[in-house]
């Protein structure tokens, strides 16, 4: 768009019907809340499953592999070993109910959507038995629910709908409400899934699981060619960059060296440079979430031999240098980021978004691989989703010239019966556990946790390098169903007297305490005179006034200026601050003290 037409866009007429331009599906970053890359003055990372994207399911698989032999080791029946992983029964975002030994999928109220138990998908009826109303809410500080939230869970999950289904159909086990009984042993599902926890921890941190990992890097780890190209971009953009991982040094050190390990540089004619110069701060062993709180001491790393120096650093983050543990209120304050000058990119909902952005107020890019199958699934389908949209125009035609007064009742059954197994088929398009973000109509509590706590979020970090980072990252208006289902064409106008509660009417005092005509729709202008109101017709001006003649308020004015939040992340908030940031320290009090 030319610069020309950019300053005329306030015309009337400069007003561009056609289609907003919009990337391709595969290189989109999604905008839950409106943010400015041009403001982000840090950038900060992940390692696992964010900068270093985990092969699947070859890397479920192994996970799922060692943890059986795990739970062989301690006691558990060696016939486990025949199970092979599944990729399309796991889903992210699924609740296990360690009372009843159930994966939930539940909206974000706490409604059932899908209940399994073991490998058998449970009806509405047997899901009521167990659960009135198909309702479950967790209690505060209450250890029944386990959310299996992030893609190391995927293997997690299925383990425990395997454990489920092969306890309770082994011969001569007896199901009961919270557990199985085999002969004289009772086993609760809670103790199943404390046993199935124990042994994914012991995988991951005593066993051979990262030995495997860094023996087979080829096979396990996605090695993106674009890495170290966005990072340098970034940098050469005046960003810092930093990396937080809760991964030990040596495989945060073997895993990196592997994903900068090319030929050349940034760029195919600049020179190679080892992985610790594309960061301004490197931290390891963060122990997230808990380094969003208190965190642990921050301590220097020997990149030689490991080993950590004593004491805690307080000192400047130094180039490529590792350090170990800290907060992230003291990484803020020695890299001088302030909170919405961040925009940290992570895959773990809990661990990187939530409390990152509940903590500090980072800005956040939620890395969703999943969502490419999701994006495939939603175009390739099309077809089913405009039989959904044909079955709700063929609904609304039934019930057309029918209002209170009509007795009979249609016969929707058949029309019902055909929205279900539409439904069904779209869900099952996704894998056995339906979409990510959505069953049917209704959103998945994962779905909710990313609205609510990812300002971006895309299938990978990598997809901003399609973008300038000066780009504006504009949310779409998010419509209710009022919004959403009536035309802006439709000329509304209340007929029931019950429907009169409108802000747009205005009572005009002649005197104080007392009260003056009633005006629908007029449009209130505040004035500061005593000037006498006039005559007032509907769609007039409302002369209002706002203060008596001993200068007292008695009502407040109409803002002239933009004072409410459209969240457009603007910079009024910003440009008041860098004022205040250039006065001198006595004027700052001064203006302080004023405002006080």
């Amino acid at each position: 768009m030319s610069s020309e037409k950019l300053n005329n866009i306030t015309s009337p007429f400069s007003q561009d019907s056609g289609l907003a331009y919009k990337r391709e599906a595969p290189h989109r970053v999604f905008v839950n809340r409106s943010l400015r890359l041009d403001k982000i003055k840090f950038y900060g990372f992940d390692m696992d499953y964010t900068l270093a994207v985990y092969k699947s399911p070859e890397y479920e698989c192994l996970a799922f592999d060692q943890v059986v032999k795990r739970m062989v080791d301690i006691g558990y029946p060696e016939e486990l070993l025949k199970f092979e992983y599944d990729p399309s029964f796991p889903v992210r975002g699924l609740w296990f109910d360690r009372t009843y030994g159930n994966l939930l999928k539940v909206d974000p109220y706490g409604n059932i959507l899908v209940c399994v138990h073991g490998f058998h998908f449970m009806s509405a009826a047997e899901i009521s038995e167990l659960y009135p109303n198909k309702f479950i809410q967790p209690q505060p500080n209450d250890d029944r629910i386990y959310v299996l939230n992030t893609l190391f869970n995927l293997p997690e999950t299925y383990l425990l709908a395997c454990l489920i289904d092969y306890l309770t159909n082994a011969p001569g086990s007896i199901m009961e409400k919270t557990g199985v009984r085999i002969g004289d042993v009772f086993m609760s599902y809670m103790g199943i899934h404390n046993d199935v926890r124990a042994a994914v921890d012991w995988v991951h941190i005593k066993g051979s699981m990262k030995q495997e990992t860094v023996d087979n890097m080829d096979k396990y780890v996605v090695k993106e060619p674009k890495i170290p190209m966005l990072l340098h971009r970034m940098r050469e953009a005046g960003t810092k960059v930093f990396l937080v991982t809760n991964s030990d040094y040596w495989y945060t050190e073997k895993v990196m060296t592997y994903l900068f390990d090319f030929s050349h540089g940034p760029t195919n004619d600049a020179p190679w440079r080892p992985w610790k110069s594309y960061f301004d701060a490197i931290i390891v062993d963060a122990r997230k979430p808990l380094f969003f709180g208190e965190g642990t001491p921050l301590r220097k790393v020997d990149c030689e031999t490991g080993k950590l120096a004593l004491g805690s650093y307080i000192g400047q983050m130094q180039p490529n240098t590792v350090y170990c543990g800290g907060n992230s209120e003291l990484l803020s304050e020695i890299m001088g980021a302030k909170g919405k000058d961040v925009l940290y990119v992570g895959d773990h909902i809990f661990g990187d978004i939530l409390k990152s952005k509940k903590s500090h107020g980072w800005r956040t890019f939620l890395v969703v691989p999943e969502l490419a199958q999701e994006l495939h699934v939603w175009t390739d389908k099309q077809d089913l989703f405009s039989r959904l949209q044909n079955f709700d125009k063929l609904l609304a035609d039934v019930y057309r010239e029918l209002d209170s007064r009509h007795k009979e009742i249609p016969d929707i059954s058949s029309l019902q019966k055909a929205i279900k197994e539409v439904t069904h088929e779209m869900d099952m398009s996704y894998g056995m556990m339906g979409s990510l973000f959505r069953s049917g109509s209704r959103q998945t509590y994962f779905a909710n946790q990313v609205i609510r706590f990812a300002d971006l979020y895309a299938t990978s970090f990598i997809n901003l390098m399609y973008y300038p980072f000066s780009y504006f990252f504009r949310a779409p208006h998010v419509l209710m169903p009022h919004e959403s289902t009536v035309s802006h064409n439709t000329r509304f106008e209340p007929e029931s007297p019950m429907a009169t509660r409108a802000r747009s009417w205005s009572v005009e005092p002649d005197t104080p305490g007392t009260r003056g005509p009633m005006t629908r729709g007029a449009t209130i202008a505040c004035v500061d005179d005593m000037e006498e109101p006039t005559a007032i017709q509907s769609g007039a001006v409302l002369r209002r006034r706002t203060t008596w003649t001993d200068g007292h308020k008695i009502r407040p004015m109409l803002p002239r200026q933009i004072t409410h939040t459209h969240d457009e992340d603007d910079d009024s908030e910003e440009s008041l601050q860098s004022e205040e940031d250039s006065m001198p320290s006595s004027a700052v009090e001064t203006a302080q003290m004023a405002e006080k």
